[in-house]
């Protein structure tokens, strides 16, 4: 039974860490309603640290040694610090909540590139042709779209998204998968709330209007993204291959376009579901595995 359900959860697990994951973009937008990118994050990860105490108390695993705590922090400030906050301040520079999903949604090409060296992990012809077709349905998204003036200083951030979130699922494969997630992801939250706690008071004014719409997002934000989504991440990248893991975020874009489309209206054209078709393609010839 227990075999059963492994195999269930990894054909299932895949689509739902798609869907959980572009949810992310869209409650974004509705908590940026009442507060400032960085001050909604540190109240954010407050929270998240504050389930994750309960949940290692009652677990009690395994603690962390000091060479594993300094992995933790490094990972935690990719993933969630530079990786979040580059989002948040995207969405919050205009860019569309369909669209703040659209870089990142280059993560697979420089994952693969940096697989191949760092990991070890081999990179089948096939797949590179998966990962350029990506690279190509993110380019149909995009086209154009405005790149200077405020909109300009939010694709740099998500730009920094990027960079970030590759550089973490490669570095938390790499030296933090021996260590229990929840343990890990304590350090991990603890870190990031320091790091955007510090940003908001050194850059933002704090304030924050606590409507329904804002507390209802921000749950959903904490619980069911920092600790549903991320430990489901974390689950995959230890099952698989950074590669396979990183080709799910092609999918991010199109699922996110057509969540905005349905709540704010954001408009999707025949290019852009073209370019949405071939990053779904790229998908599967990524994650296609051939004879050896």
């Amino acid at each position: 039974m227990n075999q059963q359900f492994e195999q269930f959860a990894a054909r299932t697990a895949p689509a739902i860490f798609v869907v959980l994951w572009s949810t992310g973009f869209i409650a974004t937008k509705y908590v940026l309603n009442s507060a400032e990118p960085l001050t909604y994050l540190a109240i954010r990860m407050a929270c998240v640290v504050g389930l994750m105490a309960i949940i290692v108390a009652i677990a009690r695993p395994k603690w962390l040694d000091r060479a594993a705590i300094g992995h933790s922090i490094v990972a935690g400030l990719l993933v969630h610090g530079f990786y979040l906050g580059g989002t948040a301040v995207a969405i919050s520079h205009s860019i569309p909540a369909g669209l703040s999903a659209l870089i990142p949604g280059l993560q697979p090409i420089l994952t693969s590139t940096l697989a191949n060296r760092w990991l070890g992990e081999r990179v089948t012809p096939l797949q590179w042709t998966g990962l350029l077709l990506g690279l190509a349905g993110v380019v149909l998204i995009l086209h154009n779209r405005p790149m200077s003036g405020e909109a300009g200083w939010g694709w740099l951030a998500s730009g920094v998204s990027l960079i970030s979130i590759t550089l973490g699922t490669l570095y938390q494969r790499r030296y933090c998968n021996a260590i229990d997630w929840r343990a890990g992801n304590l350090v991990q939250y603890i870190a990031v709330t320091i790091f955007f706690g510090l940003g908001a008071w050194l850059f933002e004014n704090n304030e924050v209007h606590w409507t329904t719409e804002f507390i209802l997002a921000l749950s959903w934000l904490a619980v069911v993204l920092s600790i549903g989504s991320i430990g489901l991440l974390y689950w995959l990248i230890r099952r698989s291959a950074a590669t396979s893991v990183a080709s799910l975020f092609y999918l991010v874009p199109a699922v996110t376009s057509l969540m905005a489309y349905a709540l704010f209206d954001e408009k999707l054209d025949a290019i852009a579901i073209a370019g949405m078709t071939a990053c779904a393609a790229a998908v599967f010839l990524v994650n296609r595995r051939t004879p050896a």
